[in-house]
């Protein structure tokens, strides 16, 4: 045996004691600003080597000395090695609880990246885990703050007729209480799936309201599903989305009313087929019905029509105050109804003697009121007045190719 052999062995300790003393650092950020990232690392050490490789530098994409804002995505990295785990988690104000955040790690291990947006006003801790090339592990720990943002610079969407069955020339509508300054940012983040599936597109009316259509009315029985994954989202101006929702609607069987006021006849056409023919009337001289696509928006069983709310003062001797109008059916933002118009029976069918409204005996109003649901198309013809954009929901009454222009993504 050879005598040099007990002198390697005092080498290979004296090693083994370099390498561990190496694998002990421990590192501290400044903390001079109040949310500026605290950090501290530790590793141990993996198999042992003769040549010991840098441990892993963990980084996280959060900005340090200033508040972060809501909608930065976290990202964690590794340089000389790879991630192997994060765990995220900020301190709800209102429930007192902590909250974890979920995120995905990629296979290779390169980085990390959370699965949602910032809370504002919050204070979040990482704990990060890698591993260098020669498998030692290190784990970093890492506080911020998110900026604090009040509810003016927040805008809280909400979904007409969610969870309701309605009719198939149904919008989806989606409401901004704080206006949307960034479209494309927020519509980037609004998806509509329906089954079966039909293809369509986003249309903004304003920067309050954006709608939804299908290139052709929905086919009865379709499912529409609404994502509004909004939360934290950048909306302009220093506005970010408050929260996101989902929810949806179901679309019903098919009622198409329409309605030629040169004859004063209103076909009810159900699931493909004349169902009855109503006798009418429309807007007289002077206050034509508007012609057009329309669409049923609310209905009610007694409504008091006043003609105050459309410009008309009493004295006026075209002023009306009707307390007890029976089953209407809103089609106009400007105060067209189909109702029952009993006063008229006796010139429906054959002349127009209304403000604009579409008139019927009860009985008649009564049954097309059983019949149609929120949602269902009114066509319009035989007037010389044309129905205006964004007076209702007026997205039928324009081609389809028109109405994907007013997308903030279209081409």
């Amino acid at each position: 045996m050879s005598a040099t052999h007990p002198r390697r062995l005092v080498l290979l300790g004296v090693a083994v004691a370099l390498t561990g003393t190496l694998g002990a650092c421990s590192v501290v950020s400044p903390s001079s600003a109040s949310n500026a990232p605290t950090t501290r690392t530790t590793t141990a050490s993996g198999p042992t080597t003769t040549t010991s490789a840098p441990a892993v530098a963990l980084t996280a994409s959060v900005t340090s000395g200033q508040a972060v804002p809501v909608d930065t995505v976290v990202k964690v990295g590794a340089a000389g090695g790879t991630v192997t785990g994060v765990a995220m988690t900020y301190r709800d104000p209102k429930k007192g609880t902590t909250v974890a955040v979920e995120g995905t790690l990629d296979p290779a291990g390169a980085t990390w990246t959370a699965n949602s947006l910032l809370e504002p006003g919050a204070t979040y801790a990482l704990a990060m885990t890698g591993k260098n090339v020669d498998g030692v592990t290190a784990t970093q720990s890492s506080t911020f703050t998110t900026q604090k943002l009040s509810l003016k610079q927040q805008t809280y969407p909400t979904l007409t007729a969610n969870g309701a069955t309605v009719g198939i020339a149904m919008p989806v509508i989606v409401r901004f209480d704080v206006p949307v300054t960034d479209r494309k940012s927020i519509e980037q983040h609004l998806t509509v799936t329906s089954t079966p599936v039909q293809v369509g597109s986003w249309s903004w009316v304003s920067n309050n309201e954006v709608h939804y259509r299908p290139a052709t009315y929905w086919q009865p029985g379709t499912k529409v599903k609404v994502d509004v994954a909004i939360k934290s989202v950048s909306a302009g101006n220093g506005i970010y989305g408050q929260t996101s929702l989902s929810g949806g609607f179901t679309v019903g069987r098919s009622v198409v009313m329409q309605a030629n006021l040169a004859t004063d006849q209103l076909n009810v056409v159900i699931d493909g087929q004349v169902a009855k023919t109503i006798p009418v009337t429309g807007g007289k001289n002077g206050f034509s019905s508007r012609s057009g696509t329309k669409v049923i928006m609310e209905k009610f069983s007694t409504l008091r029509m006043d003609a105050n709310t459309v410009g008309i003062e009493p004295g006026d001797p075209n002023y009306y105050n009707i307390p007890d109008v029976r089953f209407a059916m809103r089609e106009t933002n400007s105060g067209e109804f189909l109702h029952a118009a009993p006063w008229s029976v006796g010139s429906q069918g054959h002349a127009n003697v209304s403000h604009g409204c579409i008139g019927m005996s009860t009985s008649n109003a009564a049954w097309l009121f059983g019949q149609v649901q929120v949602g269902d198309p009114v066509v319009v013809t035989g007037t010389s007045r044309t129905l205006e954009p964004g007076n209702g929901w007026t997205d039928w009454n324009i081609p389809f190719a028109q109405f994907k222009k007013g997308s903030a993504l279209a081409a």
